[in-house]
């Protein structure tokens, strides 16, 4: 088969010849139509997280398709199935985080011992087959293509699991941190909730594309926010801690600021002044909340509500894809289809 392999450490990727997966028992084989590329594959990719593990090197974790053959055992999905992957396919069950006998989400990823996890452990979606556990996909709801469901399998299912453990009340006003490839999907899920929803960018270019994509506000900053009234919820959906402290500037009493995000060079902090602790404001950590709420973000987008907006690549041109896409030229999520 062919797939988009990482020779070394800030190497182009290429696409290759390799050997197709197989399918062991609980598993599936899917047979790849689109996988979408996170900013996480790119700073895989250049060593900014570890590289992949596996041998060789093939990241992606929304990937999209259909399923073609079954492993021993697998009975919860069919051939021909329409599927989306996750991140994290299964944990190890015998660690002390995995004693707790929590269910399998992003923070299995990041808290058990040895985590299986598609694109860094093991083979990833960005190939044309892909094998992964049965109990980690999710079926696709009719009326979503391929490249579409892509980002919202990682991107989308953040938004959503961000804004779904912030725990927004009727009344409450929800602005979302960032507008790019989470970010332009909260707001549509923040609006198609009913919120009143403030988009906070300091792209002047990205005012008016908020605004459409159903802002009832955008402002620069926290201090602009807070001008405006603040915010019982902020969603940090960018890759700025800078910018997500200033963003407190703007929070409301009893607000809860939720990073949805990773930052990889910079700090969250609060402020010793601020007397945080008396305005019983929150700080919450989101990540892949829970496949439920995978395919509540998937039946959003299926019934019309939300829609990504992707730019999308074929694969012999994957390499164009990761470049414009760590530029920050995608607007807003690159999608490659196998």
């Amino acid at each position: 088969m062919k797939a988009a392999v990482i020779p070394a450490i800030n190497a182009q990727w290429e696409i290759q010849e390799v050997a197709p997966p197989r399918p062991g028992p609980g598993e599936v084989l899917i047979k790849v139509h689109a996988c979408g590329i996170c900013h996480n594959d790119i700073w895989v990719a250049q060593g900014v997280f570890p590289f992949p593990a596996c041998e060789p090197a093939i990241t992606g974790h929304e990937a999209a398709g259909e399923i073609v053959e079954l492993g021993p055992g697998t009975t919860t999905r069919q051939v021909g199935d329409r599927v989306g992957t996750t991140w994290v396919q299964a944990a190890c069950g015998r660690c002390s985080y995995c004693r707790r006998n929590l269910p399998l989400t992003g923070q299995s990823g990041m808290t058990c011992a040895a985590p299986v996890m598609t694109g860094l452990t093991v083979q990833g979606g960005h190939a044309e087959y892909l094998c992964v556990a049965a109990a980690s996909t999710v079926l696709l709801p009719d009326g979503i293509d391929y490249a579409t469901a892509a980002p919202v399998l990682c991107a989308g299912y953040t938004a959503w699991s961000a804004l779904r453990v912030s725990e927004p009340q009727p009344h409450e006003r929800i602005a979302v941190l960032g507008i790019g490839g989470l970010g332009h999907m909260a707001v549509q899920y923040s609006r198609a909730c009913g919120f009143e929803t403030v988009a906070i960018t300091r792209s002047s270019d990205k005012h008016e594309l908020s605004a459409s994509l159903g802002a009832d506000l955008v402002v620069r900053d926290g201090e602009e926010l807070r001008e405006a009234g603040g915010a019982d919820v902020v969603l940090v959906t960018g890759t700025s801690y800078e910018a997500a402290t200033d963003a407190l500037q703007g929070l409301r009493v009893g607000g809860r600021i939720v990073l949805a995000t990773i930052d990889p060079s910079g700090s969250f902090t609060i402020d010793p002044a601020t007397p945080f602790w008396a305005r019983g404001q929150r700080v919450l950590g989101a990540t892949h909340n829970g496949l439920r709420y995978l395919t509540e973000a998937l039946d959003l987008v299926a019934e019309g509500a939300v829609t990504p907006m992707i730019e999308v690549f074929p694969m012999d041109r994957v390499a164009d894809a990761v470049d414009k896409a760590a530029k920050g030229d995608v607007r807003f999520r690159a999608v490659v289809t196998y």
